[in-house]
């Protein structure tokens, strides 16, 4: 399928290579013959791509991103495909300086001050807010489906009650503000000590800002009490942030629950790994 989008995007290249953890998508960094580098992603569905394709309009100008280069809407055999410019710089590390936490939330911030209005494309990119708690539930509802075949009963019948009790005790919902629903270390860049921007846009709506803390509180936030406070006052300085003591673990209990369902259901075994971890957590919070 590559080869066919290179040959959409006429792009002579030196050297393709596919580029790791993307999980939904396939992205694949390209050399051209200039020395200079792109790159082509290939949504997981048409849905993904239409709702891609629509962000980099909204978010142009808002937060740093890369520049859509091209896109190519498809065909039968592949569901559309994106050439990008090259943000500067690699994926978030674990080590990271109080500044550059500073700029994640301050670039957050920033993403989640943008608002539907008349004249964004709402039929590609839903407005999830008017009704956010029951999408939240449909969401979760949905991976059940896939969690039932791996989990034993009593785990997931647990399971089940747990999230019925903690959706009960969720504030009202903040925003309505475009929200990233994958904001997490793989998906923002930086380059010396700057943030560069954030990638990856096939799962984004309009919602309430709660849902976008949990991986990057996870995977970066959590272990640091330092980068967690200069990530508040960066976030702060733009918008007031939530109280994420009343919705973290609520969502990170879903996010667990439903990362064993998307591993289920797009194949258990190869995707193990990240069950197996998602299931730890799960374990742990039902304790």
């Amino acid at each position: 399928m590559v080869d066919q989008v290179l040959k959409q995007f006429k792009l002579q290249v030196i050297s393709v290579d596919e580029v790791e953890d993307s999980f939904s998508s396939t992205v694949y960094k390209c050399t051209l013959q200039n020395g200079e580098s792109v790159f082509v992603k290939i949504p997981y569905t048409r849905v993904k791509y239409e709702r891609e394709l629509a962000a980099y309009e909204v978010l142009a100008g808002h937060v740093p991103i890369p520049k859509l280069l091209d896109y190519w809407a498809g065909d039968d055999n592949c569901p559309g495909a994106f050439l990008l410019s090259e943000l500067k710089g690699k994926p978030l590390s674990a080590v990271a300086s109080p500044e550059i936490a500073y700029q994640i939330g301050a670039m957050q911030a920033a993403m989640h001050q943008i608002k539907p209005s008349n004249s964004t494309e709402l039929g590609t990119i839903q407005n999830e807010f008017p009704n956010w708690h029951e999408f939240i539930a449909k969401q979760f509802y949905s991976f059940a489906e896939d969690v039932k075949e791996v989990l034993d009963e009593d785990l997931y019948m647990a399971s089940l009650r747990k999230f019925e009790e903690m959706k009960g005790e969720l504030p009202e919902p903040d925003g309505p503000s475009f929200v990233h629903m994958d904001f997490r270390p793989a998906n923002i860049i930086v380059d010396e000590g700057q943030v560069s921007g954030m990638i990856d846009f096939e799962s984004v709506r309009f919602g309430s800002t709660e849902i976008d803390f949990t991986k990057i509180h996870r995977d970066f936030l959590k272990a640091d009490p330092v980068l967690l406070d200069s990530y508040e006052e960066g976030y702060n300085s733009i918008r007031p942030m939530i109280d994420l003591r009343a919705v973290l673990p609520f969502y990170r209990f879903i996010d667990a629950f439903n990362s064993i369902g998307w591993s289920q259901r797009r194949g258990l075994k190869k995707n193990f790994a990240f069950y197996e971890a998602n299931l730890r957590i799960l374990k742990e919070m039902l304790q």
